[in-house]
Formats: structure tokens, C-alpha cells, sequence
């Protein structure tokens, strides 16, 4: 089943938002519900949602299964976390709404929660979108790729894809490079890049553990998809090369960082708006 593109405004208005913000959900609502028509998800689907964060892409699962479905959406994250809204705030607005009955939060870490599940009850689909790069660890894909065995029929994955199909995407990647560098030599961060794990590596992690890629293609974002431009933003602050400082002993990593900022701001010289890189959408069974 697809979501008509006609659709975004009235699902993104279901969204925890204000006219000021309005624009930035439209354009957040759309992305997801080109990878959920991506991942061609069916009506009734009994799904799980790893990495929900405030429920954008929930929302769009929770239309896509319509009345029959379920969406059983985790994030271990403090209800706390998140802005301009908490995800409690977020998720509550979405309870609250006509989806709501549609929706089951879960403030849990994946493998607990997994744990839970028998293969009796396992779910037509499991999704990760764009939460992939939140984990502190490799590991920490590897265990959920194995958990995830016999508790769902396949898994669907978006995540960034490494590439930049649009000049003015090239500096997001460098971005990410760049942070998650930072990232590799902190012992604790909330960062929203941690660990930058490639297409390649992600199938590699679900196919060792006995997935089966069946379907792949490349996105390229929408420019009201602002993520990218955000996070260029971030690096590019001066707040960053404090961060440098505060987390980084070895001068020869600092030198790398400063010298990995220099060229996020110099890829921006040339472009009047960076943009976000291009997502890989995938699919295991």
C-alpha cells in the first residue's frame, strides 16, 4: 500500500507542531512517507518501530497499516529528550490523536524489548529509520540484527547513504565524517551522528547474521528535508572546535578535526544552501 504524496499536509498536521515550524514538519513528513512507500509496508501490517524518536515516521506507519495494523514503536531515549518538543510531548500528541489507537510506545532499549516477543507473534515488519547512526556502537546493530531473527518476517531500513547526488550535498557528508570522528573519542554523547555506519556495512552486519538483502535504492531528499542542513550547521559552529578541545588528548586528531571542519566550511563557499545527502533504503528478509 501507498501513501498518496497528497496526503503529507494532513498527516504532518497530526504531528506535534506550530505555524512557525509548520513548514519543517511538511518537509519531515514527506521524506518518511517516501521510504515507508519505498519499503511498500501493507495494510494490516503488525509493525515495529525502532528508534521512533518523536513519531514522524510513526505517524506514517500508523496510516500506512490503517485500522487493522499496529505499530509497536521503541526508543530508549529520556522522555525528556528532544526540541523544539520532548518525545513524551510528541508521543503524547500523537496518542491523543486519531491514530493514537494505532500506536504503542515503549521507552526500552530494542533487545530488551525483543526479548518479550516470540516467534508465535513476530511482526510482519520491523523498521529502522534514520536511527541507525544514534547507536553508540557497531555492536549495537549487530545484536539487533540478530535479535530481530524469527521475531520478524523482514526489516526495513533508511539511513544516510554516504553520497551526495547533489553538489550541494557534499558538505553534509563531510559532516558526518567529521562528527562521528569526534563521536569515536567520546566516552558518552546524545549527538545525533555517533556511529557513521555505511550501506555496505549494514548489509554486510544483517546478511552475517542470516538476512537476505532482497531490495535497495538510493534517495535523494527533498530541500525541505532540512536534517542535512542542520547538521552542517552544528559542525560548523564554533561550538564544535570547543568540543574538539574539551574531548580530544591527541594533537594529531585535533589537527584532523580542525582540518575536517575547514573543509565542511570551505565545501559551503560554493553553494548557497547546503542540502541533505542522498538515503539508502533497503530491505532484508
Amino acid at each position: 500500500m501507498s501513501i498518496p504524496p497528497g496526503l503529507a499536509e494532513s498527516l504532518a498536521a497530526k504531528c506535534l507542531c506550530d505555524s512557525l515550524h509548520s513548514d519543517v514538519q511538511l518537509g519531515q513528513t514527506r521524506h518518511r512517507i517516501k521510504l515507508v512507500n519505498a519499503w511498500q509496508i501493507s495494510s494490516g501490517s503488525n509493525v515495529l518501530e525502532i528508534g521512533c524518536g518523536q513519531g514522524d515516521c510513526t505517524a506514517v506507519l500508523a496510516s500506512v497499516t490503517g485500522e487493522s495494523g499496529h505499530v509497536d514503536a521503541i526508543d530508549p531515549a529520556p522522555l525528556s529528550y528532544g526540541s523544539p518538543w520532548t518525545l513524551g510531548q510528541a508521543q503524547s500528541h500523537l496518542s491523543n490523536g486519531d491514530l493514537g489507537g494505532r500506536i504503542s510506545w515503549h521507552q526500552t532499549s530494542p533487545i530488551k524489548f525483543l526479548e518479550s516477543v516470540t516467534t508465535e507473534s513476530k511482526y510482519d515488519v520491523a523498521v529502522l529509520a534514520h536511527c541507525i547512526w544514534y547507536f553508540p556502537t557497531r555492536t549495537v546493530l549487530v545484536d539487533i540484527a540478530r535479535a530481530l531473527r524469527g521475531k520478524a518476517k523482514r526489516v526495513c531500513v533508511a539511513e544516510y547513504a554516504l553520497s551526495a547526488s547533489v553538489p550541494e550535498a557534499m558538505p553534509h557528508v563531510l559532516v558526518a565524517l567529521a562528527a562521528a570522528t569526534l563521536e569515536a573519542h567520546r566516552t558518552k554523547s546524545d549527538s545525533n551522528i555517533q556511529s557513521v555506519i555505511s550501506p555496505r556495512e549494514i548489509s554486510d552486519i544483517f546478511e552475517a547474521e542470516g538476512w537476505k538483502l532482497k531490495a535497495a535504492q538510493t534517495l535523494t531528499p527533498e530541500q525541505d528535508y532540512l536534517d542535512g542542513s542542520w547538521e552542517v550547521g552544528s559542525v560548523k559552529d564554533k561550538s564544535f572546535l570547543k568540543s574538539i578541545d574539551e574531548n580530544i588528548d591527541d594533537e594529531r586528531v585535533r589537527l584532523v578535526l580542525r582540518s575536517m571542519r575547514d573543509a565542511v566550511i570551505a565545501s559551503i563557499s560554493c553553494i548557497k544552501v547546503a542540502r541533505t545527502q542522498d538515503v539508502w533504503i533497503a530491505s532484508f528478509e
